[in-house]
């Protein structure tokens, strides 16, 4: 168990101590997370705001619980491998939560309801409920696709910061030779955190235009659920699939913040 000393001449409150050690830790493991390449104590220190030594008290309990290892010859700290393991036990199927907020969606509106997840540079299918119309939109489960031109990369660009989304755009936008409006880009993106809804009209594929809200799962993972309607009917079929899905968005929210 981790303690941390109180300060003298006060009263101990070791519920507070405690706490407040696991969230110092919780801090640590975040630094170490965000730079894979290993931190030093003092890097650490700087990261998290902490004294050295006070980081060197909690990472040597963290070394003792492999939850924290250095590198040869006593070299920078890295997560250690007691944490993938603590991940796998933890892990749950995103796909299996929200089959039932497609299934529902996908009835309320009649249209089809698809689940991605952010993954680098694209939006990769996991799951789709097909909707009830002869004329329907499908695609592939595994299938990428781009984050500029759909509502469900959109919408999880407008989750990011806006220099982890402006250069998520610029990549995409090189690596296709094209050239946008960064600042209008930009302006939309701020839109959609207002709203919290995204849109493509006709932007990815002519003819079919989607509407998605963005989400972040128990571990930070950002997905995704959208609605795409064929651009005849999306007008008429607009304020049904925005009202469903901010609907579905809280329930979504909200099964996020029971699992944790």
């Amino acid at each position: 168990m981790i303690e941390e000393e109180t300060p003298p001449g006060t009263e101990p409150d070791r519920g507070r101590s405690g706490i407040q050690v696991i969230e110092r830790a919780a801090k640590i493991l975040r630094s170490l997370k965000e730079d894979q390449s290993g931190m030093s104590l003092g890097q650490i220190a700087e990261a998290v705001s902490l004294p050295r030594s006070t980081v060197q008290r909690i990472v040597g309990a963290l070394q003792k619980e492999r939850l924290v290892i250095s590198g040869a010859n006593g070299g920078k700290l890295r997560l250690g491998p007691e944490l993938s393991a603590l991940a796998e036990a933890a892990r749950y199927n995103i796909v299996e939560c929200c089959r039932l907020h497609l299934t529902e969606l996908s009835q309320a509106t009649g249209e089809t309801a698809d689940l991605s997840v952010l993954r680098g540079p694209a939006m990769i299918f996991l799951d789709q409920v097909p909707g009830t119309h002869r004329l329907r939109t499908v695609s592939s489960v595994g299938e990428a696709f781009p984050l500029t031109t759909t509502a469900n990369g959109l919408a999880c660009l407008a989750r990011l910061d806006d220099d982890m989304a402006r250069d998520l755009a610029l990549t995409e936008w090189n690596r296709q030779r094209i050239e946008r409006d960064l600042p209008g880009f930009m302006a939309t993106l701020a839109a959609i955190r207002e709203t919290g809804l995204a849109y493509d009209l006709d932007e990815h594929t002519r003819g079919i235009s989607a509407v998605g809200f963005a989400f972040r799962d128990w571990s930070g993972d950002l997905h995704s659920i959208s609605v795409p309607v064929p651009s005849t009917r999306f007008k008429e079929i607009r304020p049904k699939v925005e009202a469903t899905l901010r609907l579905t968005a809280k329930h979504v929210e909200r099964m996020m913040e029971q699992s944790l």
